[in-house]
């Protein structure tokens, strides 16, 4: 039985004017019983329930309707209704609800009805769902598709990866997506945190976060992260083209804060830096799987023109299924290994020709046997050109069935990567992504199968031998790992 109540006080004029604050539901007053609650928590959770127009009672009074109580039996929650009742004769009896009902009234908006699963008057203990999930411990041993059941849970474990790669903590950023990765690929939505035992990457941080999710539909943790003034800054650098983390944490600690305080300061951007500042508008809006089809047809015409029967293949997460993404990724090959030597250049001299290259970075191949021979060699080695092109645009946009002007061509990222046609599954392989499945796939390989992966090939150290393959299947095949088309490495 919980402890006697000392008797309540009258209320002090102070508190009744609180009391009768204007609210967005005037006839629910709630009051949240602190014993098992803790105050800490109660303070919380009435500073949410206010921020959603809920009016909370700090007192137990005859205004209260709703009594909230967390942890707390039917028959503890009468003996306490009784208690308190005694000591405020005719009062009337408020509902007894268990903190579900409160948490799901957060998280709609509005007060939910009060069902029997609700009311602690009737309440029998509740069965929550155990996980009979079978969950792979490899993101590149499960599928993942694009669309979920668990989008809060998992974006709110991203935000603390982000924040964790912002402060250069490896090991947590990892922690963190591969949690969230877990959570993409259940089969359904999580609703008890019970449904997470077993499984893997669910640490105790994770799994802290879930829950608070779970109870009152947001995290404290994740929404500071969210709104403080470092992550926002960060965010808005790292997407300028050229700036990476690094960069972008010096210019912070420098006080920096506005894109316009960069421009002010030109000498302190590199040429690529300069770009991506001058299309930043346009190279912040989300590119659309048509105009990446777009693209694709322009950067085919050119690949044409220079070396007829040479390939271009849409990458990334287009092939993933995405409807939109940040650039447009192309690997160029061609059937007779050697062909492909030199080819770049030439397409971007025609590119350049049409009036289409707004900006380009030429990187050469450096490619030889000491990188298909490092363990932890993770980046490519084949030639590329980092691009800003020219998308050419309908001159109107018909808009609520009027015709409206609007710009005749937008800048879009491209990266342009020619690979030999040995070594082009391992590229299309690499280059598709997700970026976290393919650090997984490279993980399993090294860890479970004692082999080195890369965009190059995959090499038995011990054998000193390259695997050959032929397609995205044959590598799968010889990792002993189910094949998962490009719609499901979504992780």
């Amino acid at each position: 039985m919980l402890p006697k109540r000392r008797r309540v006080r009258a209320e002090s004029p102070r508190r009744a004017v609180a009391s009768s604050a204007p609210a967005r539901f005037p006839g629910v007053a709630i009051y949240l019983a602190e014993p098992r609650m803790g105050r800490s928590r109660r303070a919380f959770l009435t500073s949410l329930a206010r921020s959603k127009g809920f009016r909370i009672l700090d007192t137990y009074s005859s205004e209260v309707t709703h009594v909230v109580m967390e942890q707390t039996s039917a028959k503890e929650a009468i003996c306490w209704q009784k208690d308190m009742g005694a000591h405020l004769p005719g009062c009337p009896q408020p509902i007894l609800l268990d903190i579900s009902w409160f948490t799901e009234s957060m998280a709609a908006g509005q007060p939910v009805p009060e069902e029997v699963r609700h009311r602690l008057e009737v309440a029998e203990p509740k069965k929550e769902p155990q996980s009979s999930v079978t969950m792979p411990t490899y993101a590149c041993q499960r599928p993942t598709a694009l669309t979920h059941h668990n989008v809060i849970l998992s974006e709110a474990l991203e935000t603390l990866a982000e924040a964790a790669g912002f402060e250069g903590n490896e090991g947590r950023l990892l922690s963190f997506y591969r949690a969230a990765s877990v959570l993409k690929s259940l089969p359904c939505p999580v609703t008890s945190l019970s449904q997470l035992q077993g499984l893997p990457h669910f640490g105790e941080h994770s799994s802290r976060v879930i829950q608070e999710l779970l109870e009152h539909g947001a995290c404290e943790e994740v929404e500071r992260v969210r709104c403080s003034e470092r992550h926002q800054t960060m965010k808005l650098f790292t997407q300028i083209f050229g700036v990476g983390v690094k960069t972008a944490n010096r210019w912070y600690q420098e006080g920096l804060r506005t894109l316009d305080e960069l421009r002010e300061q030109p000498q302190r951007l590199t040429q690529q830096q300069k770009a991506g500042l001058q299309y930043y508008q346009d190279l912040s809006t989300p590119v659309g799987r048509a105009d990446a089809e777009a693209l694709q047809q322009l950067v085919e015409a050119a690949v044409r023109q220079t070396l007829p029967g040479a390939t271009v293949t849409l990458t990334g997460g287009f092939r993933r299924g995405k409807s939109q993404g940040h650039d447009v990724d192309f690997l160029i090959t061609h059937p007779e290994e050697g062909q492909e030597v030199g080819l770049l250049p030439k397409v971007m001299r025609h590119l350049q020709s049409q009036g289409l290259v707004l900006y380009h970075q030429h990187h050469r191949s450096h490619l030889d046997s000491t990188h298909l021979l490092r363990q932890n060699y993770t980046m490519d080695a084949f030639e590329r050109s980092f691009c800003i092109l020219c998308l050419p645009q309908p001159p109107h946009a018909a808009l609520g069935g009027t015709l409206h002007p609007c710009p005749t061509w937008k800048a879009v990222r491209v990266d342009l990567v020619v690979t030999p046609n040995s070594q082009f599954p391992f590229a299309l392989l690499g280059w598709t992504g997700s970026q976290l499945f393919e650090r997984e796939l490279r993980r399993f390989s090294r860890q479970e199968k004692g082999l080195w992966l890369n965009s190059h090939g995959l090499f038995d150290p011990e054998q000193k031998t390259f695997f050959h393959a032929t397609s995205e299947e044959d590598i799968f095949r010889l990792l002993g790992l189910k094949y998962l088309p490009p719609e499901q490495r979504n992780a």
